[in-house]
């Protein structure tokens, strides 16, 4: 199945060996950063190129190989309600369930564990206002020497232990459980239609001819692929996004706890031997014990108040 009849556009209908990619001429007048992604909302595939959708596919399943996976599962926090339309930067997102992106806009905390965002109830309901995803670079099919998608996963589609509606997670685990990876098969991704919020479940179809995998192999590597699991759908889109700071990270380090008061002083000052000849040693001996015994009878004086 070609990338057309996968995103049909009208009654545009190009023949599967004149899809060999977008060459640079035509990216260069489509202007913007030419990232493209699949974006699954209302139940939908839909084809955005730059955050604007060119295309739709409206079967419930599509068929595709998984070139490359984010190495951690992230995090996104948005503080506003979300608008269908409305394209806006995550507030807060982590690429590492770990701590705040350097590239956040507003950091919500130090560390994801401990952020207020990450607490039961902070979303709608009993759920958390920081929700985790998964990135995935994918090419389609009959075009695996195409172009690359990006795709964010949530964690109903990463998630789950059903065997016969496998998230994103086991199905990893059960590939891996036969000695075989992501990217040497065709996976099939299909809507769950016993949910009302779309979630995707994924299966292999077949392993990919030698020419297949070698592309896959091939584009695991490049750029795009990179680029697709490391970037923010708002970044992939093109939206203003903050720069390269973390406030949180800048932030200055706790201060240290104060050190515990030293014990007080329980035995009574050394007394100088009478035999010391030198008279100055005497009398700095004594006037040593006499800032000794002042500074224990004011510790006992305290203790007794």
């Amino acid at each position: 199945m070609s990338e057309v009849s996968l995103f049909k556009s009208g009654t545009l209908s190009i023949p599967a060996y004149l899809l060999n990619g977008v060459d640079e001429d035509t990216k260069a007048l489509m202007g913007g950063n030419n990232s493209k992604r699949i974006s699954v909302e209302g139940g939908v595939f839909r084809m955005m190129v730059n955050g604007k959708e060119v295309a739709q596919n409206t079967n419930r399943s599509m068929n595709i190989i998984i070139l490359r996976a984010a190495e951690h599962n992230g995090r996104t926090f948005y503080k506003d309600t979300y608008v269908k339309g409305v394209k806006s930067a995550p507030t807060c997102w982590s690429a590492d369930d770990i701590t705040p992106s350097p590239r956040a806009k507003d950091p919500q905390g130090v560390k994801c564990a401990t952020c207020p965002q990450n607490i039961k109830g902070s979303g709608q309901g009993e759920s958390k206002a920081c929700r985790y995803s998964r990135r995935v670079a994918v090419a389609l099919e009959n075009d695996v020497s195409g172009d690359v998608y990006a795709m964010s996963l949530a964690a109903t589609s990463i998630f789950g232990t059903d065997p016969k509606k496998m998230g994103l997670q086991q199905y990893a685990r059960f590939l891996g459980g036969h000695g075989v990876s992501m990217n040497t098969v065709v996976t099939e991704i299909h809507f769950d239609t016993d949910v009302g919020t779309p979630k995707l479940m994924f299966s292999a179809v077949r392993p990919l001819e030698e020419a297949e995998y070698n592309a896959a192999v091939e584009k695991k590597d490049s750029l795009e692929s990179v680029n697709a699991v490391t970037m923010t759908v708002a970044e992939l889109d093109g939206d203003d996004v903050a720069p390269v700071t973390n406030p949180v990270a800048a932030m200055p380090p706790p201060a240290p706890a104060p050190a515990p008061a030293p014990a007080k002083a329980k035995a009574k000052a050394k007394v100088e031997s009478d035999d010391v000849a030198e008279p100055q040693k005497r009398e700095g001996a004594a006037a040593a014990k006499v800032v000794d015994v002042k500074s224990i009878l004011s510790d006992w004086a305290d203790d007794e108040e």
